[in-house]
């Protein structure tokens, strides 16, 4: 029954939506399921890389660099791409207005220590490892300051008990 019920209250806030709001539901849940089925498959190809390199090569040593970093690289492609397709699915779920500010910077903090863990340091200069560095500093304090201000709307919800002022769009 409470699937039934699921079902009812989502045909019922369907009906309510605008034809924008159908529109963005529609291409949020073709996205996910699009997602999904990259995650699926990038785990499939990680999983038999792991497994033929284990069964078919003696050589195998996954405390060399080259390999640690081909795999957790993999690894964290497929995270970036799970949170990536929460973020869609909170917005799916109408939690949440379309720009997850908060979603999009860790996102984007994940990729550049992604991007930190797989670099050839030897084949590297200085100043894109500075910029990868500032980089991270500069959405690590973004990242600070949006999830204070969340915090402190918090507070004052919880404080007034009344609706928030409507924030600024920029």
């Amino acid at each position: 029954m409470p699937l039934r019920e699921a079902f009812a209250a989502a045909r019922a806030e369907w009906a309510l939506m605008t034809f924008y709001q159908r529109f963005e539901q529609l291409v949020i849940l073709v996205l996910t399921g699009l997602i999904a089925i990259v995650v699926v498959f990038a785990v499939w190809n990680l999983t038999l890389k792991i497994l033929t390199s284990i069964l078919l090569a003696s050589s195998f040593d996954p405390t060399d660099y080259s390999i640690f970093q081909a795999i957790f690289g993999t690894i964290l492609t497929v995270i970036i791409a799970l949170e990536f397709k929460r973020s869609l699915l909170v917005v799916a779920e109408r939690r949440e207005g379309v720009v997850q500010v908060r979603t999009v910077i860790l996102i984007a903090l994940l990729a550049i220590v992604r991007k930190m863990i797989i670099i050839d340091l030897a084949s590297t200069d200085a100043a894109q490892l500075f910029a990868l560095a500032v980089s991270i500093l500069a959405l690590g304090g973004v990242y600070w300051l949006v999830r204070d201000q969340d915090r402190r709307e918090d507070i004052y919800q919880r404080e007034r008990n009344r609706p928030l002022p409507p924030r600024a769009q920029g």
